[in-house]
Formats: C-alpha cells, structure tokens, sequence
C-alpha cells in the first residue's frame, strides 16, 4: 500500500518556507505638494518669468506648462488677414518651405519659458529637454525629490548641461530656485516644430484660460 503523505509536515513547510520570504518596505511615492498650474505659477514669479502661465497641456507628446504673452501687434494682423491660430502639423510644416516663407503668418505669440512639473526629475527633464532647444526651460520638482544621491550626482549635470533652471516646492508649497538656468547653450533657428508649439501656445492664449504669475 503507498504510504499516505503526511499532510501535517507538508503544511508546516510549506508555512515555514513561506515565513522566509518577507515583505519589503513599502517606500511611498513623493506627492506634489499643490496643484501643477499653482506650481507653475510660483515657479514662473521666481524665475522672473513675466508672462501668462498656461494650464498644462500635452506638447509633442511631454507634459508641460508655458509662459507666453500674446504679440498684439500680430494677433491684430492675423485676424484681419482671417488667419486665426493654426494647429495642423502638416498645414504648419509647410510655412518653412523656401516657396512658401514669404506667405507665411508671423508668430502671434512670444514664449517666454517652458515649465516641466513631475514627482520625478527624469519625468520632468524628459519633458523639459525639447524645448530647451528654443529658448528657457525649467523643472518644477518638490523638494523631498531633490535630497537624494540620484539627483546630485545624475540630475544636476544632465540639467546644467542642457541648461534647464530647477524650482523646488517644499511640503507646504513654498518653491526655492536650486538651480538657475544659463543661456551658453545653442538655440536652435525657427522650424516646423519651433512653429507648430508657437501656434498651439497662440490658441492656448486665445482661449482666455490664463493663470497670471504670481507676484510678491
């Protein structure tokens, strides 16, 4: 007769193997201290940013907040010419044909930065890099993110390389500079792309969905 399995000793193996194998420490994520449009808004006022600070939006795929003011001298050209903002990549690609520049509208709106606000600063410089290429750029991380080895010896080389400004934001929403931007970096001429986030950021303004910076 085959021997029955002794379901007792199984169990308690089974228990003690399962006894081994202990939970790790659950680290919990770093949360924004306040919303990203009031962050936006404090780190453009610290950055000596004067512009409107738009709501987030979604630009070429990355997360960001711009500052812009509207070129009025332009705006009142282009509607008197019927041509509003253009947002159709292809339409826009076109206005920086050799054929086609002359007929070109202008840009209607004057970007002053571009605002990349994340938990994280690799999400944040992701966001941030392209349109660095064009003008001023700057990272908006709370503070707890920026006291650990990664940031020193990963973060602030890459930032200062692509010469991104870093704002920090305490617990209680107070933001800090921890790193000015410079200008000792190559900017990149007009193109479709340049063009393309000029129109979106000009439709932006338009929209009368503004959040002014703050100012102390």
């Amino acid at each position: 007769m085959a021997a029955t399995p002794n379901m007792e000793s199984s169990t308690v193996a089974g228990g003690a193997k399962r006894s081994r194998s202990l939970p790790s420490r659950v680290v919990p994520p770093i949360e924004l201290p306040a919303s990203v449009e009031e962050l936006s808004r404090k780190a453009a006022a610290l950055l000596g940013w004067n512009g409107i600070v738009l709501p987030e939006t979604t630009v070429l795929g990355r997360k960001i907040c711009v500052v812009a003011r509207l070129r009025t001298d332009v705006h009142a050209e282009r509607i008197a010419m019927g041509m509003g903002p253009v947002v159709d990549r292809a339409t826009v690609d076109t206005w920086t044909w050799p054929e086609l520049a002359a007929t070109a509208p202008a840009p209607a709106a004057e970007i002053i930065g571009v605002l990349a606000v994340a938990r994280h600063w690799r999400t944040a410089m992701a966001s941030a890099v392209p349109f660095a290429r064009y003008g001023e750029a700057a990272m908006v991380l709370p503070s707890p993110a920026v006291l650990t080895e990664d940031y020193v010896g990963n973060c602030l080389p890459r930032a200062r390389a692509y010469g991104l400004a870093i704002a920090t934001a305490d617990p209680n929403g107070v933001t800090d500079l921890d790193l000015e931007g410079h200008n000792e970096r190559m900017i990149l001429d007009e193109d479709p792309v340049s063009r393309l986030v000029n129109e979106i950021v000009y439709d932006q303004l338009l929209r009368g969905t503004e959040l002014p910076a703050e100012v102390d």
